[in-house]
């Protein structure tokens, strides 16, 4: 690896670090950087997934203040995000490259619709729930949807925080910056094993992981205070408007 394309996985991965911790699709920043230094599709995924891992917990760290007063619901979810990003990792390395290209776009462009209905969809949500705050409790329905979100989170997990985020809000309801700090908890937990999983049976470029993690540590940590200046209005339009935006490169690409 130059230098030339070490500088530039470094600043991918500061920007994916950055935007995973806003709303996620990080991913489709740092992918086709190491698409474009020459890795094949499936390890430039996989290393991938490893090297931006510590940005997820670099997010964590900087919501400490809102997580403090929902570890009954990480606890409750936590099972859940551990058995789907087990089986969507296995599922990832049997699935051939092209198929892997394929799929990638319309997942991006299917989140970002839920994402620009979030509004109506809460609304009908909170007929059903507690209203938001420290009572709303952890249902069924959403201990599923944590589970499949998390295969597709290990398999290629680009858009994964937006899909996550909006399903936070129709299921459990709350303020956008409590459900953004614990969609970045299950971020870490679902990434960590999907990056164990990688490590023990995954290709892991190892020199562009080394290069890359330090970038998307400090991108998630300061990505966190540029959530909060956004507030929630925008923060949802900025989600919506880079999802479309990634998912309509990979269309064309």
């Amino acid at each position: 690896m130059d230098l030339q394309s070490a500088a530039g996985l470094a600043a991918a991965a500061f920007a994916a670090g950055a935007i995973n911790a806003v709303a996620g699709g990080g991913s489709l920043v740092s992918f086709p950087a190491l698409l474009a230094a020459g890795y094949p599709s499936k390890a430039a995924n996989v290393t991938n997934t490893v090297a931006l891992w510590p940005g997820y917990v670099g997010g964590s760290i900087g919501y400490r203040g809102e997580l403090r007063r929902q570890r009954g619901r990480a606890v409750a979810l936590a099972a859940p995000a551990i058995l789907g990003s087990l089986a969507g990792s296995a599922i990832l390395l049997l699935t051939p490259d092209s198929a892997f290209d394929a799929v990638i776009p319309f997942l991006i462009l299917f989140a970002c619709g839920v994402m620009a209905f979030q509004g109506p969809l809460s609304r009908v949500a909170r007929r059903a729930h507690p209203p938001p705050g420290s009572e709303a409790r952890v249902s069924p329905q959403l201990v599923a949807v944590v589970f499949v979100l998390a295969i597709y989170g290990a398999y290629f997990g680009g858009g994964l925080g937006i899909i996550m985020l909006a399903a936070l809000a129709i299921l459990l309801p709350d303020d956008l910056q409590h459900s953004n700090a614990l969609k970045g908890l299950l971020s870490v937990v679902i990434n960590f094993v999907a990056v164990a999983y990688f490590v023990l049976f995954g290709p892991v470029i190892w020199e562009a992981v080394v290069v890359m993690a330090a970038g998307s540590l400090a991108g998630g940590y300061l990505g966190v205070g540029l959530a909060r200046r956004l507030g929630q209005r925008w923060l949802r339009v900025a989600v919506i408007a880079y999802g479309t935006a990634a998912a309509l490169v990979l269309l064309v690409r």
